[in-house]
């Protein structure tokens, strides 16, 4: 049989809540640091560079130092000097322009691959018929463009540049590059760790024989943006160096740069004294500034003398193409879009200020720890603390990471992310949340369920009590019809338990024709027990009378006896019991530590009845209780009341207590005629009176008992 939805619903909240939804909780933490530590996807990738391109945002770099300046073919020196691509007999004129100006190194971010068409001798070819005799004689002794370009960087220190590409898209007709300057590798090799392409594209011949240095040019973009440069890179099996790291190895005219390699792959590259450390594929992150025009000449301006020597002496030189119709923008963490020669500036510039941004490779269990330990006081915390100060916890937890973040970007140049622990966090806190709000839902539910449970059982107990308190109010006999056309004595009664049902009792009933037995009493204690106890009293005290039909103090004594055999709550009772005959008036009594009755005369004399007879019952094993002997006279009346009237309360706290009930005792014998009714009721209502509707503390009991003679009527007599 298939289980109810109910059901499942049911085991899944119990699984998700068990220890308040900690160890849930704590699982999908150690997952989280565990991804964060060892799992590098490009999902993640691409949040963490969202966050460390934020840092670059928030706190861009201010240039220290200008270690590059960038000669720019822009639009003034495409409009001056004519369309891109500019004779390279031009090209050589700003070289050697550059040279004279004695910088410490000249690069060209630009590849000649192929022959300049306007050179002479080219131009001769594409003649009509080849022209001329003296034209095309006079045109083949002319050097060729190609040959004067490589005349000026055979002057000077520089650097050409080389492209990338994988095997399958190389041109077939190119010729592929085969000489970087050579790489002094200390602690292993550097070829395993980076990344690179198959085989270059090379200049032509007479251009790479001249250059002092090459340069891959060649870099990968990451979203669309140039986040980390390649200081150096791999060329099929040789180790090929950037554009800037190459510059200043030319510039320092050393015969090749060093690499140093670790365990975890490249750990710094640079030349000589210069030390640049590096990610473990050679790379940087470039800490940016914003584009800044004061890197730039004009190559116009340099061609015609405009630009002071001091600009470019002692310099990095750049050269590129800015034009906007063909220079390569790029876009930088800055999201600013900035020409492709200008990265390597801030390379340079990064690296002569000791700026560079590191990412080393315990960063990611240094975040894994940061979202550990944060996670763990999120686990810890949120269970003890009310549901108003989550979003405060969760805030400070979030700053700490964010704020630990910034703090490592700007004072010690690590790129620590914060978002991906952040973001885990948040998850860690929705999985706490919700398994606490599940296990609030549940105990609702259960509180519902005992709530309900709980109004049953009250309605059960209700019911079973209300049918308690009829059965007990059932077997106390009814005045109006105990002693049908009696007329030598009257009874009346009242009783109303404190609980539902009670420990007070009365009793009145024939031992014969002419005696009638009453009794009033009090178990100790209340509710239930009490009432089952008060019950027993009755039942025993009117089957012993039977054996003892003359004698009150021998029920006493034997209700005593048996009483106390079935009595495992211990309690006892108090009792006035009492024979009245109705012929003479003759009054026996028996008190078993009860309140002493009053004796109210029809002559306007009220008086009490002193105690005679002994302790309540089931207190003093076969005491032997004594009874006192009275006579009344007709229309006297005995009251006789339980100690609830004297200790009913009124909302001050304050007792009825015996002096006002003599008082009312004391009124109701100036009454002409002084039925037990109206005893009973008077005395009653001077009660609830006095407690003002308070909660009774005590069952109230009233007793009253007249004789009246000869049954005539008194005020006939």
């Amino acid at each position: 049989m298939a289980e109810a939805p109910e059901s499942i619903a049911r085991r899944w909240t119990s699984f998700v809540i068990v220890r308040r939804g900690r160890p849930l909780a704590a699982a999908a933490l150690v997952l989280f640091a565990l991804a964060l530590a060892g799992m590098d996807s490009s999902l993640m990738e691409r949040v963490r560079h969202a966050g460390f391109d934020a840092y670059q945002r928030m706190m861009p770099r201010t240039p220290e130092k200008a270690p590059a300046v960038i000669v720019e073919i822009d639009e003034k020196s495409l409009s001056l000097h004519g369309q891109w691509p500019w004779p390279r007999s031009l090209l050589a004129a700003l070289v050697d322009r550059i040279r004279a100006a004695e910088p410490f190194a000249i690069g060209l971010d630009l590849i000649f691959p192929e022959s300049d068409r306007l050179s002479p001798d080219i131009i001769a070819e594409s003649l009509p018929g080849h022209g001329s005799g003296d034209l095309l004689a006079r045109l083949k002794s002319m050097p060729g463009n190609d040959e004067l370009l490589a005349r000026a960087l055979a002057a000077g220190p520089t650097v050409l540049g080389v492209a990338g590409y994988d095997r399958s898209q190389f041109p077939p007709t190119a010729q592929p590059h085969r000489a970087f300057a050579p790489a002094r590798q200390r602690g292993g090799d550097a070829l395993p760790f980076v990344r690179g392409f198959d085989v270059a594209l090379a200049n032509l011949p007479v251009l790479e024989r001249a250059a002092a240095g090459h340069a891959l040019l060649s870099a990968e973009l990451e979203g669309g943006r140039a986040r980390r440069v390649p200081l150096l890179s791999r060329v099929g099996d040789a180790l090929a160096p950037s554009m800037a790291l190459e510059l200043m190895r030319v510039a320092a005219r050393r015969p090749a740069f060093d690499v140093l390699v670790g365990p975890r792959g490249v750990e710094a590259v640079g030349v000589e004294d210069i030390v640049v450390p590096t990610q473990s594929d050679g790379s940087v992150w470039p800490y940016f500034s914003p584009h800044d025009r004061s890197r730039f000449v004009s190559a116009a301006d340099v061609l015609s003398g405009k630009v002071d020597a001091a600009v470019l002496r002692e310099q990095l030189v750049i050269v590129g193409v800015t034009g906007l119709a063909i220079t390569d923008y790029v876009t930088t963490p800055l999201d600013q879009r900035i020409p492709g020669v200008e990265v390597h500036a801030n390379v340079l510039e990064n690296i002569f200020e000791g700026r560079i941004l590191r990412r080393p490779y315990w960063t990611a269990w240094a975040e894994a720890l940061a979202l550990l330990a944060a996670g763990a006081l999120l686990i810890a915390v949120m269970p003890a603390s009310r549901v108003m100060l989550w979003p405060v916890l969760l805030a400070a937890l979030f700053g700490g990471l964010a704020g630990g973040g910034i703090w490592a970007f700007r004072h010690a140049r690590v790129l620590f992310d914060a978002i991906l622990p952040v973001t885990a966090l948040a998850t860690v806190f929705l999985v706490m949340m919700g398994a606490l709000f599940a296990e609030a839902m549940l105990q609702r539910r259960m509180l519902r369920q005992r709530l309900q449970q709980e109004r049953e059982s009250k309605a059960r107990l209700a019911g079973e009590l209300d049918a308690a308190r009829r059965i007990q109010m059932g077997i106390l006999p009814r005045a109006q019809h105990a002693f049908p056309g009696e007329r030598r004595f009257s009874v009346w009664a009242d009783l109303e338990p404190a609980r539902e049902v009670g420990g007070d009792l009365y009793d009145f009933f024939m031992l014969d024709a002419d005696r009638m037995f009453f009794l009033i009493g009090d178990v100790s204690g209340k509710g239930l027990p009490a009432s089952m106890l008060m019950a027993v009293t009755k039942a025993l005290c009117k089957s012993i009378s039977a054996r003892h039909p003359a004698s009150v103090a021998g029920i006493l004594r034997d209700a005593a006896r048996d009483i106390g055999r079935e009595n495992p709550e211990q309690f006892f009772v108090t009792l006035v019991a009492g024979i009245l005959d109705a012929r003479t008036g003759e009054l026996r009594l028996a008190n078993a530590g009860h309140d002493a009755p009053y004796w109210v005369r029809r002559a306007g004399k009220m008086e009490r009845i002193g105690t005679v007879g002994g302790p309540p019952l089931c207190t003093v094993d076969d005491f032997p209780y004594a009874e006192s002997l009275h006579a009344l006279g007709p229309g006297d009346v005995l009251c006789m009341v339980t100690d609830g009237i004297t200790e009913a309360m009124n909302g001050r706290g304050e007792l009825y207590g015996t002096a006002r009930l003599a008082a009312v005792m004391e009124r109701l014998a100036g009454e002409a005629e002084l039925s037990p009714r109206l005893a009973v009721t008077a005395l009653r209502e001077d009660v609830t009176r006095f407690s003002g509707g308070a909660e009774l503390a005590d069952d109230l009991t009233i007793l009253a008992v007249r004789w009246d003679g000869d049954g005539k009527p008194l005020n006939a007599r």
